[in-house]
Formats: C-alpha cells, structure tokens, sequence
C-alpha cells in the first residue's frame, strides 16, 4: 500500500454541533437521523445554535469524513487524496489543519466568493423516553417500547463554498496525477448537487483504467431529487453504500420498488447496467441494528453489527461515514468482503461512542482481533 491509494472527492464542511432539544428540531423543521440541504427557513440556526446551546467544531463532509477514518485505520500518512471546494477564511483554515493533521493529503480549491461550507448537527438525546420502531443508529437491540439512551442527529447543510467546487480543478497537471496515481475512489451523494462533470471524469477514469469506483446513497434527498445524476454515474459505480431509508427511497423513485424489501433493493442495485464488467457490483445496505446487507451476483448476504449498550452511544453522527472508511481502508489492502466489514463495524462502533466524526489516536487492536 503506497501514497495516493484511495482518492475520495465531495464537500469539505465544518460541523457545528449542539446538543438541543425537541422544540429546536420543531422550529428548523428537522427530522433525527436525517440531513437536509439548508433553505432559507434556516438562515438563523447556526446563530441560534451558539447562543442557546454549547456548540463543538470539528472538521466534516460525508467523503472527506470517510477518508479521514480509512487514513486513520491504514495507518500510513498521505495513503489518501481529498478534494473539495472551501473559503479563503478562517473555518477553512481550521478545515485543512485538522485533515492534514489526520494524515489526508487535501488538495482544496478555494474561493473568496463565499464562506467555508457549515453544517449544522443537532444532537437530540432521548434519555429515557419510550422508543418504538426501527432506529437508524447501529445499537443492538432495538425494538418496541424499550427505555433508551441514545444520541440522534439531525444534519442542515449549507454548502457555501463547497458548492462552487468547479471541474477545472481537476484540470491541474499536479491535481489529475493524484486521480492517475489512486487505485480506489470514493465520492459520496452529496457531491452530486454539486459537480456532476467532476465526478464522471473520475468515474470514467476509474472505469477506463480496471479502478474501482465506488458511490454512498447519501440521504433520501439524493435518491428523490438528484436521482438523474446519480443514474448518471451508477453504470461507473462498483460498490455502492446506503441506508435502510436511502435505500427504500431509491427503491421507490428508481427501482419501481415500493415495497421498501431491502434485500431486493439491493439485488436490483446490483443489476442495474454496468460499463466495466470484468467485476460485478456490490450493493451494501446498513439497517441500524439489523445486520448489513450485501448483494453481489452471486446472492445476498448478512453480516451481524457489533452490539453496544444503548448509555454508551453519544453521538450517530458520522457513522454511516466512518463505516464506509472502516470499510475503504481494508479494501485498499486486499483484504476479503469478512474483514472489511469487521473493519467497518469497528470504525462505526467507535465513532458513535464520540461526538462528531472523531476517533481515538490509535485503533483498539485488541478489540478488533477479537471480533469474529
């Protein structure tokens, strides 16, 4: 494994988190466990955030947060290439600090247009209050009228500078030999509202090369209202990952499956045309508790999650993200389809034990040699 392996591209944002409470959530229209592009309603939150409520800033954006969990996991510095769009200001400063800090090789375009991008995480905690139906978090078990703990979040994005993110960036000799140079690629839903010429040049570099290319659902939005682009880029895509609601919009509006079966959903992702058929696609479905699921040609397959008590869940934030880049790492490396989800399971496991999309200083090797 050399410098470069594992490319991912998207929309570098700053989180600002805060724990609120439910008439927040009422007042911004926010749903838990969902993200949501900011509209004009949402104008006031990060303001209202700061001064009602203790707020935490750490560095985000679903691609950029994969590859800084699967750096961490490789353990080799500059193994990983992140490009996005962020402001020539202080929150993109404090952007850039941080992911080089975490071992990511970032390659930003910046713009004085308009400020760094923000998301707003609202972190509802639902301490003891009575719970029934499917959770999104990854808590084992869940199901009716149990008492819980459990951090949800609500994310409200405004992309500002992340959205000006322009393909010509990839036109830099310097830029398109770390394309050239990676093996693997990783460009999460949320990019597709934002450069779709950008993330077909890699694709089809990917594609025309035997490189694995690989996509995240991203949220229902993505499926529903940009599933044009995404159909765009899926005859590219080599695995592709989502959630249970992600997936079950697709379904719907894609698929012409209404039915909301996960497992055909994942079959009919997998069917779907693909340019380069030396490999097959991979579809792979997190359920919150429920085990994964994985649909390649050859079938479905399920994989338990790693159970953990509810008190001990802080934040789900980041999860989805940091399973994919639990996941990444240990694909980059060869390993077989078991240990990269042992490896996303841990990644997911640990990062929803902590606030945002943060991780220790060194992966618990203990805990993950003794996982099945």
């Amino acid at each position: 494994m050399g410098e470069a392996v594992l490319f991912g591209m998207g929309n570098p944002l700053l989180d600002i988190a805060a724990d609120v409470d439910e008439e927040f959530l009422k007042k911004y229209d926010l749903k838990p466990n969902n993200a949501i592009l900011a509209e004009d309603k949402h104008k006031d939150i990060f303001e209202e955030m700061r001064k009602r409520f203790e707020v935490s800033y750490v560095a985000g954006g679903a691609t950029q947060n994969s590859i800084r969990v699967a750096q961490w996991l490789m353990r080799v510095p500059n193994s990983t290439t992140y490009m996005g769009c962020i402001g020539d200001d202080d929150y993109g400063h404090i952007l850039e600090q941080s992911a080089r800090k975490d071992g990511v090789n970032v390659v930003y375009q910046k713009t004085t247009e308009v400020g760094t991008g923000k998301c707003a995480v609202a972190i509802t905690n639902l301490n003891s209050s009575t719970h029934s139906g499917q959770c999104s978090s990854t808590v084992k078990p869940c199901c009716g009228n149990q008492k819980i703990n459990r951090g949800h979040r609500s994310l409200c994005a405004f992309l500002g500078a992340a959205e000006k993110f322009h393909e010509s960036h990839l036109d830099v000799k310097e830029h398109w030999a770390l394309v050239e140079k990676a093996n693997y690629f990783y460009i999460a839903g949320f990019f597709y509202t934002v450069c779709v010429p950008a993330i077909l040049r890699v694709a089809k570099h990917a594609c025309d090369n035997n490189k694995l290319f690989s996509t995240n659902l991203a949220a229902p939005f993505v499926c529903e209202y940009f599933k044009e682009q995404l159909m765009q880029v899926m005859p590219y895509v080599d695995i592709v990952f989502g959630n249970e609601t992600e997936a079950a919009t697709i379904g719907r509006t894609v698929l012409g499956i209404e039915s909301g079966d996960l497992q055909a959903i994942a079959k009919a992702l997998v069917s779907l045309p693909k340019i380069n058929t030396s490999r097959g696609r991979t579809a792979i479905i997190t359920q919150g508790a429920d085990p994964i699921i994985v649909a390649t040609e050859s079938g479905v397959q399920l994989f338990p999650i790693i159970p953990i008590a509810p008190e001990k869940v802080i934040d789900t934030n980041g999860a989805g993200d940091s399973f994919v880049g639990g996941f990444l790492s240990q694909l980059v490396q060869g390993r077989d389809l078991k240990e990269c989800i042992k490896y996303a399971n841990y990644a997911a496991h640990e990062v929803i034990q902590r606030n945002g999309c943060t991780f220790p200083e060194k992966p618990d090797a203990d805990f993950i040699a003794a996982l099945p």
